[in-house]
């Protein structure tokens, strides 16, 4: 037996599961609390070899139309030209270039994220994958928590509004985390 068909035989492939999988984002808001936002539209796919973690990978993609933060003025104005743009722009992707064991439960992803057609390498702090787990149909599932935090200047996000008391509307800092389902394919 060559290596090659061992290792193919570690490698799975799994779906993101859109239903119960969430994207979600926290900025700060005129300096004095974080005003949280999500993505619904978000798919993907992980290859993963378990007995290689390295050899995995993942891409995702997002939907930046999907934006809602429970306020509709608020994400219109997100949509247009003054944050992600969203007709020139319609997507947010991440695909990754390493994968690496950080603990039993934790890992490094290194990937290439694209907003608003920039893209920046960032690390995602992993906590999984989960066990898999049939559901009551059947399918096999895993899920993974992850986040980063990124600076949106360096996307091209750059609007703000200077406070009158000091300071601005939207801070810099973002901080990005994903609740995720995988279904085996």
């Amino acid at each position: 037996m060559s290596a090659t068909s061992t290792a193919s035989q570690t490698t799975t492939t799994w779906n993101l599961d859109p239903v119960h999988s969430v994207a979600e984002f926290k900025v700060k808001h005129m300096m004095i609390s974080n005003v949280k936002g999500q993505f619904t539209g978000i798919t993907g796919v992980l290859t993963l070899d378990e007995s290689q973690i390295a050899n995995s990978r993942v891409e995702a993609t997002i939907d930046a139309s999907s934006i809602q933060t429970r306020d509709a003025q608020r994400d219109g104005h997100l949509k247009s030209a003054d944050f992600f743009d969203v007709e020139k722009y319609p997507s947010l992707t991440f695909r990754s270039t390493k994968i690496e064991r950080r603990g039993e439960d934790e890992l490094a992803v290194t990937g290439d994220l694209t907003i608003h057609g920039v893209t920046r390498a960032v690390v995602f702090k992993v906590e999984g994958p989960t066990p898999p787990n049939k559901d009551p149909w059947g399918n096999t599932r895993i899920g993974l928590s992850a986040d980063t935090k990124i600076n949106r200047k360096d996307f091209g996000l750059t609007w703000n509004a200077a406070l009158e008391a000091g300071g601005i509307l939207v801070g810099d800092d973002v901080t990005i985390t994903l609740d995720v389902q995988f279904i085996k394919a």
